[in-house]
This record gives C-alpha cells, sequence and structure tokens, in this order.
C-alpha cells in the first residue's frame, strides 16, 4: 500500500486571499483586449512600421548601450533631453532648454510621476469626463482623490463649468486631455489658459499624446508655458514615432515643475537601452512622422464616411475617431470581432472607437460596418 504523502499541496492563492489595500480590492489590471484577428484598430497604435533604416539606426544605437550595461544610465539623461527640446522647437516653434524636459516609460510613467508629486492623502486630482481612462487608476495609485466634471454633448469643454468644478473641489491636479481620448477632440487655447489661470493652489497638466495628429492651424499647450509655471506639457513617442513599443513619454515644463518630478522618480528609471532607442528615432523624427499627413487624411476620409452612413462622428484631431450611436454597442462591436476587425468598446454609452489604420485595414473596417449594421 503507497504511504499517504506527509504534505497535500495547498489551494491555489487568490487575489482574494491577499493582503490588498483598500482601494484596489476587487480591481482588475488595466488593458484592452488582445485578440489576434486580421485588423487591430484598437489600441491607437501607428499602422507603420520603422523603415529598414530606422531599424538599423536604432539597432546601433542599442549596440552601443550594451557594451556599457554593466553601469547604471545617466539617471537625468540631459542628453535625450536636449534631443526632445529640439524635436518640439522644430514641430511646435516653441523654445525650450533641456531642464524644461522630463521623460520616462511612456506618458503614462510621466503621468504617475505628476500624481507622486503633486497629489498624495488628503489632495485631489480634477479632470473632464469622457476622457482617458486611466487617469483614475493614477490617481487611486498614489492615493489621491479623484473627480470629473463633465463635457458637453459636443464633447467641448464650457469654461464656466471648468472654473466651478475647480473652485468646488480645488484640485491639486488638473488634468485636460487635447486632442482628447476617446473624443479626438481638441480644446481651444483659450479654454486651457482659463483652466490655468483658475487654478491657484495646485498644477494644470495638458496630455497631448496625440498631438502631432492635430490639423493644420491647431495650436499646441506648449505656447502656454512661458506664461505658466504650474503648466505641464505631456507628449509620447507610442502614437506618431511609430514606438509604441519602446515605451517612451516626456513632459515639457518649468524647471522647478520637471524638479519636483526628478525627486519622486525611482533611480536609474529610464534605462539606457530605452535612452538610446529614443535618441536614434529622434534624429529619423522627420521620416517617421513623414506619415502622419497621410494618416490625418485617412482619419478625415473616416470621419466623412461614418457621417454619410448616417452615424455621428466628431471632428478629430488625433489618430482615430469615435462614431455612434448605438442602442446595442456591443453587439457592434462582437459583430466586428466576428468579421475579423477589432476596434474598442470605450468610452459614452453608445459610442465605439476605431482607429486609423492602413487603406486596406480601414477598407476591411468599412465593409464590416455595413455588414453588421445593415446601413
Amino acid at each position: 500500500m503507497t504511504a499517504e504523502p506527509a504534505t497535500r499541496p495547498a489551494a491555489a492563492t487568490t487575489l482574494a486571499d491577499l493582503p490588498l489595500r483598500d482601494g484596489i480590492r476587487g480591481e482588475h489590471p488595466y488593458g484592452a483586449p488582445q485578440i489576434d484577428v486580421p485588423v487591430l484598430l484598437n489600441v491607437n497604435e501607428n499602422p507603420h512600421a520603422p523603415s529598414p533604416a530606422v531599424v538599423a539606426d536604432i539597432a546601433r544605437a542599442v549596440a552601443g548601450a550594451a557594451a556599457g550595461l554593466n553601469r547604471y544610465p545617466d539617471r537625468d539623461f540631459p542628453a535625450l533631453r536636449a534631443d526632445f527640446a529640439a524635436f518640439l522647437r522644430r514641430e511646435s516653434g516653441v523654445e525650450l532648454t533641456p531642464e524644461q524636459i522630463w521623460a520616462a516609460n511612456g506618458s503614462n510613467e510621466v503621468m504617475l510621476h505628476v500624481l507622486q508629486a503633486f497629489g498624495g492623502p488628503g489632495r485631489t486630482a480634477l479632470s473632464f469626463a469622457p476622457t482617458y481612462s486611466m487617469y483614475p487608476e493614477y490617481a487611486r495609485d498614489t492615493l489621491t482623490g479623484w473627480v470629473t466634471g463633465r463635457r458637453e454633448d459636443d464633447f467641448t469643454l464650457d469654461v464656466d463649468h471648468a472654473r466651478a468644478a475647480i473652485a468646488e473641489h480645488r484640485p491639486s491636479v488638473v488634468i485636460l486631455t487635447s486632442p482628447n481620448n476617446p473624443t479626438g477632440t481638441a480644446l481651444p487655447l483659450e479654454v486651457v489658459e482659463a483652466v490655468a489661470e483658475a487654478v491657484t493652489d495646485g498644477v494644470v497638466v495638458v496630455d497631448e499624446a496625440y498631438a502631432e495628429f492635430r490639423r493644420a492651424g491647431v495650436p499646441s499647450a506648449l505656447e502656454l508655458l512661458p506664461r505658466f509655471g504650474h503648466l505641464a506639457v505631456s507628449r509620447t513617442m507610442s502614437k506618431a514615432f511609430s514606438l509604441a513599443g519602446a515605451r517612451v513619454g516626456y513632459l515639457a515644463a518649468a524647471p522647478a515643475f520637471v524638479d519636483a518630478l526628478r525627486i519622486v522618480r525611482l533611480p536609474y528609471h529610464l534605462s539606457a537601452v530605452t535612452q538610446a532607442v529614443a535618441g536614434a528615432a529622434l534624429r529619423h523624427s522627420e521620416e517617421l512622422l513623414g506619415r502622419v499627413h497621410e494618416l490625418r487624411d485617412r482619419r478625415d476620409e473616416t470621419v466623412r464616411w461614418l457621417r454619410g452612413k448616417g452615424f455621428q462622428a466628431p471632428t478629430s484631431d488625433s489618430n482615430f475617431v469615435l462614431f455612434g450611436r448605438f442602442e446595442d454597442r456591443h453587439a457592434v462591436w462582437r459583430g466586428l470581432l466576428d468579421q475579423g476587425v477589432l476596434i474598442r468598446e470605450t468610452g459614452p454609452e453608445g459610442w465605439l472607437r476605431v482607429s486609423v489604420g492602413t487603406e486596406e485595414e480601414m477598407r476591411a473596417f468599412r465593409t464590416a460596418l455595413e455588414e453588421v449594421t445593415g446601413r
């Protein structure tokens, strides 16, 4: 007879078994569905991969960094910050010094640094819904209170409402998103200016993750930085630069604002490899951004097509389009998925969002949507 084992395997541990802190118990990790289908139009990626020449330069830069990986990277990366300042000068015509630039692992970490530095227990962050769904998670993770004002039915932001929300909640951090995710709409500079003037004991961050896709004549909030020391503008290389996999985001603000973020960052948070990749990509910024105009045109064409089919679609300054309205948006999303087209079920109830892909991908999207909706 076989002897009984001395011990039995323990039951699998679940999240409910662990002593999670209040505020994250019952929560789930953030993420869009990752489904292997032919047409992926759900997470606002750039459909065009870097060219072989760009890939080769990045590979050389990474090889050079690899030779020194036994040493810690430069924790303040002044050369990369100078490169970002030079790029923003060319892109937006705004003069910045390296001391006015910060960078991290995606604009997500940049925003987390902002909440770590200026949020916290007893403090509040304010934004205006609908907007990016990660913002309340940054607040949650930094023990910062989270409140939202509203956008109008056309997704614009009423200045009087914004002033009233600021006066009521006295936020330490106000987050404005322009172009906004998921609506694609940009804020006039007068709105950003009014909010910055209304916030007298906090900071204002304008998240411009999609700024390179804005239409001609739409300004960047970078132009307001000389006037407001408590204003910052966040950008990313994930979208227009086709570098979503590199995880590089950056921010421009007054040097003192940047110094506040340097206090809370983890030591050596930006690896030597990441710095090398970003620097190489910036050397090719003209080429990498060369197809942005093509994506803008395809975005505008998509908006016109959707409206022609009877859908609502706000004018977009990003690389995606929000459209609706649907009595059962999940059924439409599911129907498109069954046709091999993955878009995003996000934003206000009744709306869906499609990223701008290649001409072939957008043709597949249009065909599938006609099939699913009968329009």
